[in-house]
């Protein structure tokens, strides 16, 4: 961790910058909230195979008004726009879900909010895609329009709240992808990412008690039968490919009866109510605004709580100090030194690095092996139980990293990331994520359910308030570093510290010309 430039950097100094982990079901998994480009920082993650290349790599995870979130397989790049890095922790994410008749434009409402809300990332979840799968008899129903999918029964409720609870707490999840016209799942599930707004719309979703024990704002869609019918219609025949004698069967046996006795009656759980769908623009902005406010209230508490994790705590267990010997400490003194030239700087620099990264594997889970020596007797020695360790750097500084990276550990696969701080609230973000030798680097801390003590975070060096934070938002995380800093000052620069890392070595003395201010990240 190193001195931010500016005074709109203090916000990011009580992260750490680097970051080592292994043990991840997908590569490139990053949990640190750290500068992207004043410090040397890199992770390693074990790879499973369900990461492997050749999956599905051109995906629309989100609706917002920013750019969508795509995946590229032939530059195997993830450009992420602007995502929060504390989504997930201490539920900073917020569920907002909307319910109404078939047709009656909830869809359309979800989507109009979205794009008013004009945050970095945001989550639209669909009942639809929860219809349980169905037998042959059902499916014979279906085709003759027979069967009730209006019926909380046709719903499986179980994966709907297990998905919804991950995407709140910031994970990754499978959703479901149903096939209308078939009256079936697909083979393939998309995967979608938790947010900072979850929106959530369905029929019957406000049906079930633990769905409704997730939702943090309940709006009722009400618009006129006769406009949903309408609707219906259109909808099933042009998009769904069904008779019109089909439609107003199932609409007069299922549809309306369903409505009357499952859904009308949960208006009363209802926060919102929102008459004549997606063309009453005044609820419309009264719940954007409520949802601005209530995100603001959540990042001022996490913000505080880790501003004072540290005050009167003893360094965490989990933090670890290469030892200072005199080597180490001959080193730090030349990196340290204002007047080392640019070239002494590198090369003490990368003898620091080397020695981390040897020091942080020494933590990696070893079983007891035995080996025959070339002489025919026996080794009691140990080998890494892991499929493959993963690193990730964050750019721009954390490459510098790399090469001692790649030197003691054979054939690892290297990912990037990018965290730039959001110029209108001063917060880090992740903004773009790319993969230099596999299929993706992935795009915040926990996405892929990364147990925390299978990752590492490297830093060369960090002040003891970046320690305290990252520990308290992720206690099982190892913190490694080379040396910690006790003191700050007034603009949150280390004391004694080193400088801006970045601009030591790369030669570079502060922003480049086309950035707009000082504060922006380069």
């Amino acid at each position: 961790m190193v001195e931010p430039r500016t005074k709109t950097e203090k916000k990011r100094v009580l992260m750490g910058s680097a970051i080592l982990h292994w043990g991840c079901r997908e590569q490139g998994v990053c949990k640190a909230g750290c500068r992207a480009d004043v410090a040397p920082c890199v992770g390693l993650g074990e790879l499973f195979p369900q990461a492997a290349l050749g999956q599905s790599t051109t995906r629309t995870l989100t609706l917002c008004s920013r750019s969508p979130t795509t995946w590229t397989k032939a530059a195997r790049t993830l450009v992420l726009p602007g995502r929060g890095l504390w989504l997930g922790w201490q539920a900073t994410e917020l569920s907002s879900c909307l319910c109404g008749g078939s047709a009656s434009g909830k869809t359309t409402v979800a989507t109009r909010i979205i794009e008013a809300l004009d945050v970095p990332w945001v989550v639209l979840l669909s009942m639809d895609s929860f219809y349980k799968v169905l037998d042959e008899g059902q499916q014979a129903l279906a085709a003759r329009s027979d069967y009730n999918f209006d019926h909380p029964d046709a719903f499986d409720f179980e994966l709907l709240v297990s998905v919804l609870r991950k995407l709140k707490k910031g994970k990754s999840v499978k959703v479901p992808v149903y096939d209308f016209t078939t009256h079936s799942r697909r083979r393939e599930w998309k995967t979608v990412y938790g947010a900072n707004v979850i929106v959530f719309e369905g029929i019957l979703a406000f049906a079930n008690k633990e769905l409704l024990k997730l939702l943090d704002m309940k709006v009722f869609v009400d618009t006129d039968s006769d406009i949903r019918l309408v609707r219906r219609l259109q909808r099933d025949i042009m998009e769904r490919g069904r008779d019109v004698a089909g439609v107003i069967k199932q609409y007069n046996k299922f549809v309306k009866p369903a409505f009357e006795q499952y859904i009308e009656p949960t208006v009363q759980v209802a926060d919102i109510v929102v008459p004549r769908g997606g063309e009453n623009f005044v609820a419309l902005d009264l719940i954007v605004q409520h949802v601005h406010s209530q995100l603001e209230k959540r990042e001022i508490t996490v913000r505080a709580a880790l501003a004072s994790a540290h005050q009167g705590q003893p360094l965490p267990k989990t933090l670890s100090v290469l030892e200072s010997t005199p080597q180490v400490r001959g080193m730090h003194t030349i990196i340290r030194n204002k007047d080392t030239t640019r070239d002494e700087f590198i090369f003490y620099s990368k003898r620091l690095m080397r020695l981390l990264i040897e020091h942080a594997l020494s933590f990696l889970p070893l079983k007891s092996v035995t080996v025959e020596t070339p002489q025919g007797t026996m080794y009691e020695g140990k080998r890494f139980h892991r499929q493959r360790i993963t690193g990730v750097s964050i750019l721009r500084a954390g490459e510098t990293m790399e090469q001692a990276l790649t030197a003691v550990c054979k054939d690892i696969r290297l990912g990037k990331i990018l965290i730039q701080t959001n110029l209108d609230t001063g917060e880090p973000e992740v903004s773009r994520a790319a993969a230099c030798s596999t299929t993706c680097a992935c795009p915040r801390r926990s996405d892929h359910d990364v147990q925390e003590d299978r990752i590492f975070l490297l830093s060369l060096l960090m002040a003891e308030m970046g320690v305290h934070s990252v520990a308290y938002a992720f206690p099982r995380v190892h913190i490694i570093t080379t040396a910690v800093d006790k003191r700050v000052n007034e603009e949150f620069h280390i004391i004694p510290g080193i400088g801006n890392f970045g601009d030591r070595y790369f030669g570079t003395d502060g922003p480049s010309a086309w950035c707009e201010s000082d504060s922006m990240d380069c």
